[in-house]
């Protein structure tokens, strides 16, 4: 009798526990419920256990060894899947850390969600010393597109609504959603936590442009002696890829992509005018804006770099507020990219091509250019010079048009968006709106993940060092990961010399260094490669094996310019050196 009841009181209580349910699972239901199936981080209090569950539950999570890197590679994951990239932290420090990321991805337009365990409000609000005590909503509101806070476990379905949907409408961004370390053990009723989930519906609507806008942008066009599409990376964020090449291709108009909107149309395209991109920027006329933002990549519309000759512009973006930031735009489309081109595509009827002089300038300045760059990449230097080694980059990127190079660094960067073609939308991955060093191992672990194509990441070894450490997070994930580092002992170059005392001048890095070792110590492939052959050989091993692999490139030292192309920021004392005359 006796045994039976302690039976019954045991079901009893295991039928209690079936019922409720508590903050862990509420959050994870609601990831799954919006089809989040990824999490980037790093474990800690107050989240440790939260990846344990979340992960258990079939979520994949991918731990890292620095929030920042976690961050980077939920911002690319945002940017190539159109869904909110997550990235998950500790309190405080790791927040801090993740917010880096969580700009970076609001600047470039990326959907992305940081979520960061949290000290107890009563205990913040106070002051009163808690464990990592830190009020992150208030830091995070600045930096991002939208914060919020969930307090109590009935409202983590609408917290969770509320973050995916300002990530991913309107112009995407940055998200903060703060949840304090007392939430995730709130018990609640099962049945009601179910119900208090939400599944968003229709989280990014289309933004149909106004017929009268579409109308004068048209019109505007047609009356151009010299026209110039820019392609920016929200044109490659849309995944309107059709459209936009339909649209690119009727008009007949030369296009330039920025460096993320490569391969949206190939850059071996007749009307790619990549090669020629001083000479369009000067002396066109009508200037049509897809996706791109006349911010300081584009000389912010004006100056030296666009010429004499006036410019009527026409932008299309989906923030009203972009427009005539920074010069008077003629012809405001505004609404989503997809909608938008559509509406000019159908809008054009039959359409009057280019005048011949016009198209015969911008060809005839890209061949002059190629032809005059083709000799510098054929070289077999030993060291090499980034162009013998772009030049060989670039043939294994054409023969692999299907892998994604990520890129980074100063003159890594600045010569391998000139020199290496792409072939395929969203294949190129860089350094975006600010310019950042340190998005390449995030990035490369992120588009490995997403993609499941191969990842030839591209890497100034100053750049490298920001990240470096995940070498050990690709090893432990098996992914398909090639890193080849432009090692030219230093930031710039390696040749910079001070001149009054011992210590290394401050750009310049240890002789002769072997980051390939680095990957060797966690069990992944490391090769030191000294001329373009030897390079070769490596790389087309990695991508063919698609073990994780660093390759060392050993670039001569006196390679490299002050700051790449943007040297012209970099401030220079005009005083003379104290006791010289």
């Amino acid at each position: 009798m006796a045994d039976a009841a302690a039976k019954d009181k045991t079901a009893a209580a295991a039928e209690a526990e079936r019922e409720l349910t508590d903050g862990f699972h509420l959050v994870i239901d609601a990831f799954k419920l919006n089809g989040i199936n990824t999490i980037y981080g790093v474990p800690g209090i107050p989240i440790t256990d939260f990846g344990r569950m979340a992960q258990a539950e079939g979520i994949r999570v991918l731990s890292f060894r620095h929030e920042q890197n976690a961050g980077y590679a939920a911002s690319i994951a945002g940017f190539l899947t159109k869904k909110p990239g997550v990235c998950l932290t500790v309190s405080a420090p790791g927040f801090l850390n993740g917010l880096t990321a969580l700009a970076h991805a609001t600047t470039n337009c990326f959907p992305m969600i940081l979520i960061s365990g949290s000290s107890e409000r009563e205990i913040v609000d106070l002051q009163q010393g808690d464990y990592e005590e830190m009020d992150q909503l208030a830091i995070a509101k600045p930096l991002c597109k939208a914060a919020f806070r969930v307090l109590h476990a009935a409202d983590i379905g609408i917290g969770m609504a509320r973050a995916i949907r300002a990530a991913v409408s309107g112009r995407p961004g940055g998200v903060y959603l703060d949840l304090p370390a007392k939430l995730f053990g709130q018990v609640m009723d099962a049945q009601k936590g179910q119900k208090s989930l939400v599944k968003v519906i229709d989280p990014a609507p289309a933004q149909i442009p106004a017929p009268a806008a579409v109308k004068r942008a048209l019109d505007v066009l047609k009356s151009a002696k010299r026209p110039l599409i820019i392609l920016g990376k929200g044109a490659a964020y849309a995944q309107a890829d059709d459209t936009i090449r339909s649209l690119v291709e009727k008009s007949g108009i030369p296009f330039l992509p920025m460096s993320m909107a490569k391969g949206l149309l190939p850059d071996t395209h007749p009307q790619c005018a990549g090669a020629a991109r001083s000479t369009v920027l000067q002396q066109s006329d009508v200037v049509m804006l897809i996706g791109a933002r006349l911010n300081w990549l584009l000389s912010h519309g004006k100056g030296k770099a666009w010429g004499e000759a006036p410019k009527k512009f026409i932008q299309i973006d989906i923030e009203p507020k972009e427009m005539d930031s920074n010069v008077e735009i003629a012809a405001p489309v505004v609404g989503d990219i997809g909608s938008c081109v559509s509406a000019l595509l159908e809008g054009m009827g039959t359409w009057q091509s280019p005048p011949a002089d016009w198209i015969k300038t911008v060809t005839s300045k890209r061949d002059e250019n190629v032809a005059k760059m083709a000799p510098r990449l054929m070289n077999n230097n030993s060291p090499m010079d980034y162009h013998g080694a772009l030049g060989v980059l670039r043939t294994i990127v054409k023969e692999r048009p299907d892998a994604i190079l990520v890129n980074e660094g100063a003159n890594t960067l600045d010569l391998a968006r000139g020199i290496i073609d792409m072939y395929q939308p969203r294949k190129r991955l860089d350094v975006g709106t600010w310019g950042i060093m340190g998005i390449g191992m995030g990035y490369a672990i992120a588009a490995a993940i997403e993609t499941g194509k191969p990842v030839l990441a591209v890497e100034g070894d100053s750049a490298f060092g920001f990240s470096g450490m995940e070498v050990e997070t690709i090893c432990r994930y098996k992914l398909p990961v090639c890193v080849v580092i432009f090692n030219n002992d230093g930031i710039y170059r390696g040749t910079d010399v001070n001149s009054v005392g011992s210590d290394p001048a401050p750009t310049v890095f240890v002789k002769g260094a072997r980051y390939d070792k680095v990957m060797e110590a966690f069990g992944g492939v490391g090769v030191n490669a000294t001329t373009p052959d030897e390079l070769k050989r490596a790389v087309n091993a990695a991508m063919d094996s698609g073990k994780p692999t660093l390759i060392n490139a050993v670039i001569d030292p006196a390679a490299g310019s002050e700051s790449g192309r943007i040297g012209n920021l970099n401030p220079q004392s005009a005083l003379k050196k104290k006791g010289t005359q």
